[in-house]
């Protein structure tokens, strides 16, 4: 493993206990710029996480809590008359920063969700008649409560297709719950020091672009998404019916990049289809849009995706 990123994690393990799938997929957007949507029930430490690794590289970190009467101009920022000066001022909002943490993301309504889409797509922002264009590295972390329904709206595909990974977060073992409630009465928690740059991160995504990918394992990549898209070209009769649309051409793009930066963070050179079977179900889960025959067995995405993996050959 590079041994910035090996501080980065070091770092974050200060204070966050196990959740060592959300660290790596965190770990991940940061190195592809990509999204990322964390799913879990409260309590599971996502917000210390990403407030954690903010700090380790010592960005910009802003949290907006998403609640249904949030309106657009309180993510981008709006305009504000000066009567002083007898004019209009712009007034940034929290989405100029590097880590937006988007909390509870589904409980906003279509407004605030169409308007964090062009900051998430097109990295600019548009307040008044003017558009401005985000600090890069720039990236959202939004988390969503898959219990709570009431008074929360679901994410239109077109935002879901914007993440790069859907990571579901599990509860922690009882060894690590354990540990954890140690460490909190003791107040054991360590501080988190700043361990590198924008320039190291710079530096880290221009590495993880020089990770080989083998054209067998390229082509893999491509079957995958297409088994989504035309299951029965693949043996997959059996789960036509519970596809109604298959993944986008950005999850090929995603799975390509994200398995060269799951290879960089594990210290190889290059990509085996370990990293790529790793990384299948946090892109592909939330793109899969199931038909209702599939919603009325209770067949969910993750276990169509492990179905694609059997029956797709490995190189």
């Amino acid at each position: 493993m590079n041994e910035i990123v090996a501080r980065i994690k070091q770092e974050v393990q200060k204070v966050v206990i196990g959740q060592e799938r959300m660290i790596e997929s965190l770990l991940i957007g940061l190195l592809c710029e990509g999204h990322i949507l964390l799913e879990g029930v409260p309590g599971l430490a996502k917000t210390t996480t990403v407030n954690a690794l903010a700090k380790s590289l010592g960005l910009n970190f802003k949290r907006v809590q998403f609640t249904p009467d949030l309106l657009p101009s309180d993510i981008t920022g709006t305009e504000i008359y000066d009567p002083v000066k007898n004019e209009f001022r712009i007034k940034k909002g929290p989405v100029f920063t590097n880590l937006l943490l988007a909390d509870e993301i589904n409980r906003a309504p279509a407004k605030v969700q169409s308007a964090l889409l062009e900051v998430m797509q097109e990295r600019q922002v548009t307040i008044g008649e003017r558009s401005f264009a985000i600090e890069s590295p720039f990236l959202v972390m939004a988390t969503q409560n898959p219990v709570e329904s009431e008074g929360a709206y679901e994410l239109p595909e077109a935002q879901l297709d914007r993440f790069m990974l859907k990571t579901v977060v599990s509860y922690n073992t009882k060894e690590e719950e354990l540990r954890i409630a140690q460490r909190v009465a003791n107040e054991s928690f360590e501080e988190i020091e700043p361990v590198a740059s924008k320039e190291d991160l710079r530096k880290l995504k221009e590495s993880v672009k020089k990770v080989h990918i083998d054209k067998e394992l390229e082509e893999y990549i491509v079957d995958l998404v297409f088994a989504t898209r035309e299951p029965e070209s693949y043996g997959l009769n059996h789960i036509k019916s519970h596809i109604m649309y298959g993944a986008s051409p950005r999850a090929t793009i995603d799975m390509y990049k994200a398995s060269k930066a799951l290879a960089y963070i594990r210290g190889l050179d290059h990509v085996t289809p370990l990293e790529i079977a790793y990384i299948a179900k946090e892109v592909l889960r939330h793109r899969l849009i199931l038909s209702y025959e599939a919603e009325a067995e209770e067949i969910n995405s993750d276990q169509l995706v492990e179905e694609i993996l059997k029956n797709v050959p490995i190189p």
